[in-house]
């Protein structure tokens, strides 16, 4: 058996019995920081032997995991924070373990784009979620996404959200409405709204950058 258990975004409280529960009686987990794992460990005072399972080491290591598994042992990925797999690791490995005919239980839980969506006031009928824009070929898929009849979601790093929000502007144009929502359920929770140009502005004159950035954008109401 595999869980997949999610972990809380921000504040720690945000978990559930069942995830608690789990974690304390798997025999390995899986995370993909020591350190960052190692404070919500602690706060729930989780003994459970640990190993690393992250993007740098996951081809050479699952083989080792699905030998433990098919042994017999109950296993639990965790990642920083919110669910594994969605803009995290643990696809390959998922999908791994069930080519080897193991059982995958996912558990409900925390993952940031819903709280951001909830609260933008956007459109939740349809959506997109994109997670990160990929490195490359950025400005196709911006393009496209300029397109977009549904709301989008994206996620951004500090040191490249007002990069984005300039593609987005010359794409987007700089009257679509846009929610920028930082740190979702952590202490320095923001969530500032205005179309892309004034998103700009309010960057542009900010100190420093800083946190995790959840992006709502207006769908393209032309059709």
């Amino acid at each position: 058996m595999l869980y997949i258990v999610p972990t809380p975004i921000g504040n720690l409280e945000d978990f559930t019995f069942r995830g608690l529960r789990i974690l304390k009686e798997v025999d390995l987990i899986l995370v993909e920081n020591y350190k960052t794992s190692k404070k919500l460990l602690n706060f729930y005072n989780i003994k459970t032997n640990v190993n690393k399972y992250h993007i740098y080491n996951e081809h050479k290591i699952i083989p080792y995991i699905i030998k433990k598994i098919k042994k017999g042992k109950k296993l639990a990925l965790i990642s920083n924070a919110g669910t594994p797999s969605i803009s995290d690791p643990g696809f390959l490995l998922i999908k791994s373990c069930i080519q080897a005919s193991i059982t995958i239980e996912c558990l409900p839980g925390p993952t940031a784009f819903v709280p951001a969506l909830v609260c933008s006031g956007m459109s939740t009928n349809e959506f997109i979620f994109i997670g990160f824009l990929p490195k490359k070929k950025r400005k196709i898929k911006l393009e496209n996404l300029s397109k977009e009849n549904k709301t989008i979601i994206l996620y951004e790093s500090p040191h490249r959200l007002l990069q984005t929000l300039n593609e987005m502007k010359y794409f987007f144009g700089s009257e679509r409405n846009i929610v920028v929502c930082k740190e979702i359920s952590k202490y320095f929770q923001n969530i500032s709204r205005g179309n892309i140009e004034k998103m700009i502005l309010y960057y542009q004159n900010s100190k420093k950058i800083l946190g995790e950035y959840t992006l709502i954008i207006e769908k393209n109401f032309e059709k």
